[in-house]
């Protein structure tokens, strides 16, 4: 089950989680302290790099199909996260924002490309469908482990070698997965894409990957520039590939619209979760940065906007508990749809909000709250982030036809971009205006009815997941037997 191949791509993957979170986790105080953002406009910036990079999964599809390869893609995407972190140590040095956006413009892009080729490229590392489905929750523990060091350790790396040396070591991190990756040239090209099979690649598609990608930065630096803009071309772009993908469903075999529907309501339902996992960037940062003072348990330290290390942390816990009950129920004859597993996470979501409204309703005078309570708000967000983070995936390469594998893949990632927007807008309105004050009322008005509001909506949703399970089962149940009277006809 295990190999060379598969633990080199998920060291590589640790590399990601240690230097991407490691940037994101400091990137709230540089904004509002270095390069003076509002909390509203630092949250937008932060909630879009969280997101963006997803987004732009679709380019990154195309270019693992169609242009390079998933090998080629992976290999330059770590390449490229290494160059913007740099430019961001150069951002940092001169508290230079052009420079700074630039840098997380490369970043986001690079995400883009990673995120498609990695789970496709990862998956033919092992030798069954089977081995693939049950390890990648692993590998996503491996990921958060990553994250779960840089969310802690970055915060306290910034008062002992600044902004620009905690971006320095990102950079190094990036650079040394980039190494391995090269190292590993040979075999792991000869598992990629059928473009990869070939020695070289055409120019035309060396030029062409060269003009999407100067256009891609290009346009991720307008929308961290201009925000308010950007928000939409999100939209836009998300709409344009949902709209693509329900095309398809008219454009082949009844068997293949059948499954690429099942994608499509996947798709729907993954977005509205991540709106909820969104909030940890955005609203429950400056919620934490605000209102959380003390050491978790009273003798661990932490800082305030290391609060979301708790989220790897409980997910590095809850990958090896979701494969062991999920796995367990398989093998009693239970098997738990996907559908039904989005349920269970946003059970889950609305226990942790439930949990966090109950927190902020009832603080003290001295509005503090304790990463106690926020350890229990992560640890049930997080086991849901696991179930959907990494059975979608699985589910979608189980179902998505082989022609448009990466672009199938691209579509979790679409969800993560839509939601993530959409939860930075939303998380806007508890923004507070520079020089606020916290306050009792504040922390019991503002923020008590926006979690509530939350909480009650999640609630809704586990209904409308349990609705769209069994509307997914049906269609499964149905593509089969059109496969089966499609083969038929062939014959």
């Amino acid at each position: 089950m295990w190999n060379k191949l598969n633990k080199s791509m998920m060291f590589c993957q640790a590399m990601f989680g240690l230097s991407f979170y490691g940037v994101m986790i400091i990137l709230t105080r540089f904004f509002l302290e270095d390069l003076n953002y509002s909390e509203a406009d630092t949250m937008m910036v932060v909630g879009a790099f969280s997101s963006i990079g997803p987004l732009f999964a679709i380019a990154g599809g195309f270019i693992a199909d169609k242009l390079l390869g998933s090998y080629r893609s992976l290999t330059i995407a770590y390449g490229a996260f290494a160059l913007g972190y740099a430019l961001l140590v150069i951002g940092a040095s001169s508290a230079n924002i052009p420079l700074s956006l630039v840098g997380i413009a490369l970043a986001s892009y690079a995400r883009g490309m990673m995120a498609p080729s990695y789970p496709s490229l990862y998956k033919r590392t092992f030798k069954s469908e089977a081995d693939f489905e049950n390890c990648y929750p692993l590998n996503y523990s491996v990921n958060n482990l990553g994250a779960l060091l840089g969310q802690y350790l970055f915060p306290l790396f910034v008062f002992d070698i600044g902004f620009n040396g905690s971006f320095g070591l990102s950079c190094i991190l990036a650079a040394v997965a980039f190494i391995v990756l090269l190292v590993m040239h040979k075999p792991l090209s000869k598992l990629s894409s059928d473009n990869e099979q070939e020695n070289t690649v055409s120019t035309k598609n060396i030029m062409s990957f060269i003009v999407i990608s100067i256009a891609m930065i290009a346009l991720v630096f307008f929308m961290f520039s201009n925000m308010d803009v950007g928000q939409y071309i999100v939209y836009i772009i998300g709409g344009a590939a949902l709209l693509y993908l329900f095309v398809l469903m008219f454009r082949g075999t009844k068997s293949e619209g059948l499954r690429i529907g099942t994608m499509f309501i996947m798709t729907l339902l993954t977005t509205c979760f991540f709106v909820y996992y969104g909030q940890m960037m955005t609203s429950m940062t400056m919620v934490t940065i605000n209102t959380m003072r003390g050491d978790l348990f009273g003798f661990i330290p932490i800082a305030p906007e290391s609060a979301m290390a708790m989220n790897p942390l409980w997910c590095i816990v809850g990958g090896p508990l979701v494969t062991w009950f999920f796995t367990s129920m398989e093998k009693k004859g239970r098997p738990i749809s996907a559908g039904t597993k989005i349920a269970i996470a946003f059970v889950l979501v609305a226990i942790s909000f439930g949990i966090l409204t109950l927190a902020v309703t009832n603080v003290g005078q001295d509005a503090i709250i304790s990463p106690n309570v926020f350890f229990s708000v992560y640890a049930f967000m997080s086991i849901g982030e696991v179930i959907v983070g990494s059975f979608v995936v699985a589910f979608v390469l189980s179902v998505a036809p082989k022609a448009i594998e990466n672009f199938s893949v691209s579509l979790f990632y679409i969800a993560q971009a839509l939601s993530g927007i959409l939860g930075a807008v939303v998380s806007t309105s508890v923004a507070l205006e520079k020089g606020q004050q916290v306050t009792q009322q504040v922390v019991q008005n503002l923020y008590g009815n926006y979690f509530q509001l939350l909480t009650i909506l999640a609630v809704v949703m586990v209904l409308i997941a349990l609705i769209c399970s069994a509307i997914i089962r049906k269609m499964l149940k149905s593509a089969d037997e059109h496969h089966a009277i499609e083969l038929q006809a062939a014959n």
